[in-house]
C-alpha cells in the first residue's frame, strides 16, 4: 500500500517545540520509518536534497549569519563542533626569551603571545604540516626526535621574532606628561612582531601581504618605560582548537532553532501595543483591521474595523523570552515555538579565514570523516 500523505498542517505540527510558561513540549522527533503507520520515513537522499536549503542572512567577512534548513539536529550539532575544534590555524607555541626587562611575567608575557591570532597565504597554511608536540621537560626525546627529523623544520615550524626597547623621545617641551610624547616605542604592538621565513616558506608565504602577521596588528602585548627591553623568539605550529583554545578559528559559533509565534485569537488595541512590547523591536508590528475582516459575520474581528491588531512580522529577531505567558490578557491567544529542523547560524571569525570559508571547511572536515568510517566499516566487513 502506498503511504499516506499528511496535511501541511500536520506536517508543520510535527516539526514545531512548543514553548510554554513553564515547559517544553514536542521535543522529541517522530519522522522514522515505523512510528506513523501507513507513513513512509525511510531516509533517502533524494528526500534530503528535495527538503534542504541553505539562506545566507549576513556574509561580513568575519562574521556570517545563515540558516541550514531540513537538517537534523546531530548534523547541525556537528558542524558547531567541528569550527570550535578541529579547522587547523596557526598559532604561537614556544616562545624563547633572550631579554625581557618589562614588568609582564615572561610565562604572562608568553600567553598572551600565544593568543594573538595570526593569519598567511592559505596556500601557505595549507602547506605546512602538523609537528609533534614533545612535552617540554623531556629533553632527551626532544633530542632523540630533532635526530629522526621530526623536530622544527622548515615544512611545520614558522619562526618570528619580536625585539623592541624603549628610549626617551626628542625635543620634548617642559612639562609634557603624555607616555606616547614622552617615550618611543612605550607600547608594544602585535604588529612588531616580525616573521623570519625559513628555508623555503618565503615561496609559500610571499611579500608583503601573504607573510605571517597578525590578524589585528594593534592588539596590545605589553608596555615600556625608558632603559627596558623586550627580546624574544617565537616558534608558530599548525593546530586545532582540540588541541588547545587558542587554534580556535572563530570566537563564537553557535546555532538557534528558528522561532515560531502564532496569534491564535485577535489581539486588539492597547492590548497589542502591549503584546508588541514583549518582543523585540520588528517581531510584532500592528494593523488595522479591515472592513473585510470586520464584515465576516460571526468572526472574532466582527464590528472591529478601524482598530489595531497585532500581527507578526519578523520571528527571525525573536529570542523567545516568553515575556507575554507572564500575562493573563494574551492567555489562550498565542503559542509560541521553535522549528525543529531550521538552524540559524552564527559564526563569527577570529580573522584568519573568512567566516563563510570556515563553514566550508567544517563541510569538509566531517565529509572527511564520513569517507573514513565507511572505509573502515568495509574493511571490517572482508
Amino acid at each position: 500500500m502506498a503511504p499516506e500523505p499528511i496535511s501541511p498542517e500536520e506536517a508543520r505540527r510535527r516539526k514545531i517545540v512548543g514553548v510554554n510558561a513553564e515547559t517544553v513540549t514536542n521535543v522529541t522527533s517522530t519522522d522514522f520509518p515505523g512510528h506513523y503507520p501507513g507513513e513512509d520515513h525511510t531516509w533517502s537522499l533524494e528526500k534530503f536534497t528535495e527538503n534542504f536549503s541553505v539562506q545566507y542572512h549576513k556574509n561580513a567577512p568575519h562574521d556570517a549569519v545563515f540558516s541550514l534548513i531540513g537538517l537534523d539536529a546531530s548534523i547541525a550539532n556537528a558542524f558547531r563542533r567541528i569550527l570550535i575544534a578541529e579547522i587547523p590555524t596557526l598559532a604561537i607555541e614556544q616562545v624563547f626569551v633572550h631579554n625581557n626587562t618589562s614588568i609582564v611575567h615572561d610565562e604572562v608575557l608568553a600567553a598572551r603571545l600565544g593568543l594573538v591570532p595570526l593569519t598567511a597565504n592559505r596556500s601557505g597554511l595549507n602547506w605546512l604540516k602538523y609537528r609533534r608536540r614533545i612535552p617540554n621537560d623531556d629533553i632527551g626525546d626532544a633530542r632523540e626526535e630533532e635526530q629522526k627529523g621530526e623536530g622544527a623544520t622548515d615544512t611545520n615550524t614558522v619562526v618570528l621574532k619580536l625585539q623592541i626597547e624603549c628610549k626617551w623621545a626628542e625635543g620634548i617641551k617642559e612639562g609634557e606628561t603624555d607616555p606616547n610624547k614622552l617615550y618611543v616605542n612605550s607600547n608594544v604592538y602585535a604588529k612588531h612582531l616580525v616573521f623570519e621565513p625559513q628555508g623555503s616558506q618565503s615561496k609559500h608565504f610571499p611579500e608583503p601581504d601573504g607573510i605571517v602577521r597578525p590578524v589585528n596588528p594593534d592588539i596590545l602585548l605589553a608596555k615600556l618605560r625608558p632603559g627596558q627591553v623586550i627580546d624574544l623568539e617565537m616558534f608558530a605550529v599548525k593546530g586545532i582548537g582540540a588541541d588547545h583554545a587558542k587554534f580556535s578559528p572563530v570566537a563564537p559559533a553557535t546555532y538557534r532553532l528558528l522561532p515560531t509565534i502564532d496569534i491564535v485569537s485577535p489581539i486588539l488595541g492597547n492590548d497589542a501595543k502591549k503584546f508588541a512590547r514583549c518582543f523585540p523591536k520588528g517581531v510584532i508590528g500592528l494593523e488595522y483591521v479591515t472592513e473585510e475582516e470586520s464584515d465576516v459575520m460571526g468572526g472574532e474581528l466582527e464590528g472591529k474595523a478601524g482598530e489595531e491588531k497585532a500581527v507578526v512580522r519578523n520571528t527571525f529577531k525573536d529570542t523567545v523570552s516568553r515575556e507575554c505567558l507572564r500575562h493573563d490578557e494574551f492567555k489562550g491567544k498565542v503559542k509560541l515555538g521553535r522549528v525543529r529542523d531550521h538552524f540559524i547560524f552564527s559564526v563569527e571569525s577570529t580573522g584568519q579565514f573568512e567566516s563563510d570559508r570556515l563553514f566550508l571547511e567544517s563541510v569538509a572536515i566531517l565529509k572527511m570523516k564520513c569517507v573514513r568510517l565507511k572505509r573502515s566499516l568495509a574493511n571490517i566487513m572482508k
